[in-house]
């Protein structure tokens, strides 16, 4: 069997609990494909943007109707070496993916704390090259510890209260919406899948996760340090998305608009 089928099989059944019965939940909890959309993949290059390309094609494969799928990659600056480890990965997995340029790394590397612009930044070149291929959709590789990364980066360094959204429409580009599949995925069995089919994938590229400062790294580190003292922490912080409670909410935003309890006390 080609090394690309056992990949495949792993997924749908040695992982079956952990990553696909997870996917397929995140997909039909958030209703996050339709009949007839056309979903762009986004591939980093990263092992969970590799596991949801693989995902996507199984489910468009085996799933109950019919959707297309592009494989996109945007080079923003990476060296010879990754890019050769990008392809290296493309050919043992077997996916077909467009590979495009955009010139992030030239602008991001010159500031401090760039995560965000890249990120900004990224997100719409994708969209728009998403939207040249004809897709109404892109699918991005954030799991359930990026969700919860996100919530305790917006308490401790922002002061509000807030979630990396399993979808959203694009604000920017009419039409488009950008979706989460992995959203219910850890990132522990992630990394299992990948060393179980002893696969090797880049990780962020640029020059500030490399020196381990990113804001979102010292989240990874408290998160771990909290399950220390309490070991479903992480699966509360995440579940806390979904248990808001209105009444014990001093003030909310809603679309653009604050309300406060006293309104209606």
């Amino acid at each position: 069997m080609e090394k690309y089928r056992e990949i495949e099989k792993s997924i749908i059944k040695k992982y079956r609990k952990d990553i696909w019965s997870k996917f397929v939940k995140a997909v039909k909890d958030y209703e996050l494909i339709n009949e007839k959309d056309k979903i762009a993949v986004c591939i980093s290059g990263g092992k969970d943007s590799f596991l949801l390309a693989k995902c996507m094609e199984e489910l468009q494969r085996h799933g109950q109707f019919k959707f297309g799928l592009e494989f996109i990659i945007m080079d923003p600056g990476y060296k010879e070496e990754v890019l050769n480890q990008i392809n290296e990965n493309l050919n043992v997995l077997n996916i077909k993916a467009h590979i495009f340029k955009a010139p992030i790394f030239s602008y991001t590397d010159t500031i401090e704390n760039p995560c965000y612009l890249c990120a900004k930044m990224r997100r719409g070149y994708l969209y728009k090259y998403a939207k040249e291929l004809g897709c109404n959709k892109i699918a991005l590789g954030h799991h359930f510890n990026d969700v919860i990364e996100t919530i305790m980066l917006n308490l401790i360094y922002t002061g509000k209260y807030g979630t990396m959204m399993p979808k959203l429409k694009s604000t920017a580009h009419e039409g488009m919406e950008l979706i989460r599949p992995l959203y219910y995925i850890e990132e522990n069995h992630i990394k299992s899948w990948a060393r179980y089919n002893d696969l090797t994938f880049i990780g962020c590229a640029c020059k500030v996760t490399k020196k381990d400062i990113g804001q979102r790294q010292e989240m990874k580190k408290l998160i771990d340090h909290l399950k220390t003292y309490y070991k479903k922490a992480d699966k509360c912080i995440f579940t806390s998305a979904t248990n808001v409670n209105l009444n014990q909410v001093i003030s909310y935003s809603k679309d653009g608009e604050k309300h406060n309890f006293l309104d209606e006390y």
